[in-house]
């Protein structure tokens, strides 16, 4: 996306902003997709202890489907799998889950499928300058758990021969799909309040990187204007170093300021600093999903493929959807016991289940499908909800469940 060559171009003006922001919309035009899953890792022996990413790594196996390795802030496991076809893409990565599970479980280590971490503090890792900077901009407590205690599952998908439509579906159904895969209620061993605690640790976060980018009806002119009014985060100086910016001051107020001009290598690298729910790469960044069951994240994957790229099923899921479009917080607080959500949730999920054979889905995905709405979305439970039974059951109901004997 970016032409390395021109790095070291300056970025003289707001129309420099624009043509990045333009770039960003040109790339994949197929209907590909990519899957970045992370997990929390829990020692099965003392799950309120947090493992040491050392120990994580020197557990997993080679990966069968080539997925990429990588580790957040603190510690948790994040595996990206090779763009593909929708059957593909999920086949490869179930392999390297099922993979790095079983080597995982056999040192004494597991898996977990949730979206906040129930149970231990933030408590980072990794040291990199990049999250020296991160960490003193955005402050605690937000900052700390969004960088040490959240997992995401990441659905990235081509743009297609429209960008714009596809742009506008990723936005309109977020709220819907927020609340049905809402999977993170508890926190410190107690319920915090929403079905997604984590959708509500980037509520509290600075709001000029994390909020929806403003439809528009021009995405790329509206995600210019969003990289121009972000809050800088951080400036690169002498290779590695970072140098975190405190003033308030935008990337705008850069293009003005006496300083050295930024060049489009500083641009690009301010928009890996800025996290709406959906962002332009090339491709597509869905990143408003919580992290689900080791077992069970196809589901999560297959219906947002389906009701983006599927034109049949976006219209059906639209018009259920889009009046709700905005109702992001209470998506998180409330998950689908939010009446006019559920509805449109069932509805989605029945136009994604028609969807899924003509998109190439085995039967068993679509089974896998079905048996989610029936179990989540036509009761008006996400699995959050199961989640807070657990911590209404028996003292040890939760640490059983993150050690993987209750888990699917």
């Amino acid at each position: 996306m970016i032409d390395l060559a021109a790095e070291g171009a300056l970025v003289r003006g707001a129309s420099d902003v624009a043509d990045f922001a333009r770039g960003c919309f040109r790339g994949s035009t197929g209907d590909q997709v990519g899957i970045e899953l992370e997990f929390l890792v829990f020692d099965r022996a003392a799950p309120a202890r947090q493992v040491p990413l050392a120990r994580i790594a020197d557990a997993l196996p080679p990966l069968p489907g080539g997925s990429r390795v990588t580790f957040e802030p603190g510690g948790q496991l994040e595996l990206s799998g090779p763009a593909g076809p929708l059957p593909e893409a999920i086949a490869r990565l179930a392999a390297d889950v099922n993979a790095a599970r079983a080597a995982l479980r056999e040192a004494g280590l597991a898996l977990a499928g949730v979206g906040l971490d129930p149970v231990r503090p933030a408590r980072r890792q990794l040291r990199l300058p990049r999250y020296e900077a991160m960490a003193e901009f955005l402050g605690t407590p937000y900052g700390s758990l969004m960088m040490c205690s959240t997992a995401s599952i990441q659905v990235n998908l081509d743009l297609g021969g429209r960008p714009a439509v596809r742009w506008e579906r990723t936005h309109l159904l977020g709220p819907v799909l927020t609340a049905a895969f809402a999977n993170s209620p508890l926190s410190g061993g107690r319920p915090c309040g929403w079905m997604s605690g984590r959708q509500a640790v980037w509520e509290n976060l600075d709001r000029t990187r994390t909020a929806p980018v403003p439809a528009t009806g021009d995405p790329a002119s509206a995600w210019a204007e969003y990289l121009l009014d972000a809050r800088l985060m951080l400036v690169r100086e002498d290779g590695e170093r970072c140098r975190t910016v405190r003033d308030g001051s935008t990337f705008r107020d850069w293009l003005s300021a006496p300083t050295r001009p930024p060049t489009l290598a500083d641009l690009a690298y301010h928009a890996t600093t800025i996290f709406p729910p959906v962002r332009p790469r090339g491709w597509l960044e869905i990143r408003y999903l919580d992290a689900q069951d080791p077992a069970s994240w196809p589901v999560c994957v297959a219906v947002t493929h389906a009701l983006v790229m599927d034109d049949r099923a976006a219209d059906t899921a639209l018009a259920a959807a889009e009046p709700y479009a905005g109702m992001w917080p209470w998506a998180a607080r409330l998950g689908l016991a939010e009446p006019r959500l559920r509805s449109a949730a069932e509805t989605c999920f029945e136009a994604a289940l028609a969807a899924l054979p003509r998109l190439g889905a085995a039967p068993d995905l679509v089974r896998e499908v079905a048996a989610f709405a029936d179990r989540h979305v036509t009761t008006g439970r996400p699995p959050a909800a199961d989640l807070l039974d657990l911590v209404k059951g028996p003292a040890r109901s939760l640490s059983a469940w993150l050690t993987e004997e209750g888990q699917a």
